[in-house]
């Protein structure tokens, strides 16, 4: 079992700070739903793509989440925590089913896409909690999900030049093999 090293752990660090910063940067009302999951999508496909360690992007996420919550950021209280985590592992599942996922647009809209889609079940818990009628908690969740998923989808757009521009720099390693956690 290999661990991270000092240099990656305080890029997740880094990352997690940056989407923090980015989510307190955007909570001006600018009456588009989901527009916050860009920077979320960005950050976390740039942690996993960056550092090799398997569940990057769930840490990333979980320091994120930790933070956000610490400093009372959201409606949801406790449940800030799952906002940027629920994310993250979608993040992290999609990189192990996809290890070629790093040097194509498509498949990191794909992934980005799908973390945008946790949004759902987020929004739905937090609708039924406050007492709305499921019907129309359903419908809202939806359509802020599919807003999470565009908005997640051109986040993951942005991912594959950066990784290039920080491999051609020589500030990332050129081999994509992934190491055991």
């Amino acid at each position: 079992m290999k661990h991270m090293s000092l240099k990656d752990s305080l890029f997740l660090g880094f990352c997690a700070a940056l989407l923090v910063i980015t989510k307190a940067a955007l909570r001006w009302h600018l009456g588009i739903s989901g527009h916050a999951m860009f920077p979320a999508v960005f950050f976390l496909l740039l942690a996993r793509g960056c550092v090799r360690f398997q569940v990057a992007a769930s840490v990333t996420g979980l320091l994120a989440g930790l933070a956000a919550a610490a400093l009372g950021m959201g409606n949801g209280g406790p449940l800030v925590i799952g906002k940027f985590l629920m994310p993250a592992l979608a993040v992290d599942l999609g990189s192990l089913a996809l290890p070629w996922l790093w040097d194509s647009y498509m498949l990191c809209a794909l992934v980005g896409a799908a973390a945008g889609a946790t949004k759902f079940l987020g929004t739905i818990v937090l609708n039924l909690l406050v007492g709305m009628d499921p019907t129309i908690a359903f419908r809202q969740s939806f359509l802020e999900a599919l807003a999470a998923m565009v908005f997640g989808a051109v986040g993951g757009l942005c991912v594959p030049p950066v990784l290039r521009r920080l491999r051609a720099y020589g500030i990332l390693n050129p081999e994509t093999k992934e190491e055991t956690s």
